[in-house]
């Protein structure tokens, strides 16, 4: 329920799904629904690599395969692997690793993220949303049960597509 409402805000948005980064990937569920909904490409980052045969398998299943590239890396390495230009990021780090602020933080303000480009945090629901991300602006919060997503915006950008 959560990921068609978050996608349906980020169609209304007019978010260019061009290339999107899954960061934090799990079993790959927040890329494949981008590629499901149109986008052109999709790079998966999950660090375990169980999990990233996982995606593998997903992107094979529902036949997405040649447009994801799964890494199984940690995302602070992934950091300095990656080439430029994501149109939209979506992360959804594990509750618990203190260390994705910052990573998420590096991410935002690197040369992978493109100037227009829409950055997603899935977060507990019982966790204040920050108001800003690297040169990003809080523009919407979607909540569901445990579990909330907030969209960033470019800090240029007034929101007014929210």
């Amino acid at each position: 329920m959560m990921r068609g409402a978050l996608f349906s805000a980020l169609e209304a948005m007019g978010a260019d799904f061009s290339r999107v980064l899954d960061v934090y990937a799990g079993t790959g569920a927040l890329g494949i629904e981008a590629l499901s909904r149109g986008a052109n490409r999709c790079d998966f980052v999950e660090r375990d690599r169980a999990m990233a045969g996982v995606i593998r398998d997903n992107l094979e299943a529902t036949g997405f395969a040649d447009r994801g590239m799964v890494y199984p890396i940690a995302a602070e390495r992934a950091l300095d692997r990656l080439e430029g230009g994501y149109t939209v990021i979506l992360a959804d780090p594990p509750y618990a690793d203190a260390s994705a602020p910052d990573v998420l933080e590096r991410l935002a303000r690197s040369a992978l993220v493109a100037d227009d480009a829409v950055v997603v945090l899935e977060h507990s629901a019982r966790e204040e949303a920050r108001s800003d991300l690297g040169p990003f602006h809080l523009a919407k919060q979607l909540r569901h049960g445990d579990s909330a997503v907030s969209i960033y915006l470019p800090a240029g950008d007034g929101g007014d597509n929210c």
